[in-house]
């Protein structure tokens, strides 16, 4: 009995790190290692500035820089709370229609277009060697035999 529950302890360990070899590690101190969002970096000195001779009091402009923050990082925390996983999962919807759109759609379309406009490319290709090429060369020939003298 033992012996069984040890081996299929052992498959399931086994799957568990197969499956978590197979997923990407979620980089949870750098959460935006592609500079996406770089514009949005706000620290209290990018917001409020006092210049010289224009001072408060200290203990203002502390009070000041620790409400700043804490609101800001309250009402962040608050809204990704509220509609982060919401938005998060409209936002793997719409890129999952996107990229089912191009799959199944735009490209397949893209691809028919490029095949009907070679064949049109062939047809208009041939008219213009059938019906212009014969006056453009004429053209050219008649003009070629203009002599042109400067006295």
């Amino acid at each position: 009995m033992f012996g069984i529950l040890n081996i299929l302890s052992q498959r399931n360990k086994t799957r568990q790190k197969i499956n978590m070899s197979q997923e990407k590690e979620l980089d949870m101190t750098d959460r935006d290692p592609n500079q996406l969002n770089a514009h949005v970096k706000v620290q209290f000195e990018d917001v409020l500035a006092e210049p010289d001779g224009a001072h408060s009091i200290d203990c203002v402009w502390r009070c000041s820089y620790m409400c700043f923050n804490c609101g800001k990082n309250c009402c962040y925390k608050l809204m990704t709370t509220l509609c982060g996983l919401f938005i998060a999962l409209y936002w793997g919807c719409e890129f999952a229609f996107i990229t089912f759109d191009q799959v199944w759609c735009i490209t397949p379309g893209l691809r028919i277009f490029s095949i009907y406009m070679g064949c049109a490319q062939k047809f208009f290709g041939t008219c213009v060697t059938c019906f212009l090429a014969p006056i453009c060369e004429t053209c050219g020939l008649m003009f070629s035999n203009i002599n042109v003298k400067n006295q």
